[in-house]
């Protein structure tokens, strides 16, 4: 069974209480790694400035603490593998729905491969304009 190490771990700790429990319930199933919790101003100023944001601090999710999102990639990472990203997000995003449902957590998830989320049920992966396909957010509650 896969597990967390140490990093992942530790970054993990720094995210919202849904995403916690959503992604150690993830790892018990298919292996990832966590890539980035919170971000403090120095860190989102810098994904910004390499494309892999496009929300200035204090504005990205990740900059809330304990942050409200996570970056997450299955394991072994593999940049080129995009399909796989899709996979993993499906995955992801069955299992939020799932916990969801049954209390376990509060929020729905977005996926940074589909901002635009469900649209009459079907997914338009071709209107998304900003890839960030490691990428787990909470959609705030109404």
């Amino acid at each position: 069974m896969p597990k967390f190490g140490r990093r992942s771990k530790d970054r993990l700790d720094t995210c919202h209480q849904d995403l916690v429990v959503l992604f150690n319930a993830v790892i018990t199933e298919i292996d990832c790694s966590v890539l980035c919790g919170h971000r403090g101003e120095k860190e989102q100023n810098e994904a910004v400035a390499s494309g892999h944001s496009k929300a200035h601090f204090p504005h990205g999710k990740h900059n809330a603490n304990p942050s409200n999102a996570v970056d997450v990639a299955p394991y072994p990472v593999d940049w080129n593998d995009r399909e796989r990203f899709f996979y993993f997000a499906g995955w992801v995003l069955a299992k939020a729905e799932i916990l969801k449902n049954v209390g376990e957590i509060t929020h729905n998830i977005r996926w940074g491969g589909n901002w635009r989320g469900f649209q009459s049920g079907v997914i338009d992966f071709k209107k998304n304009t900003f890839d960030d396909l490691p990428h787990f957010e909470l959609i705030p509650n109404d």
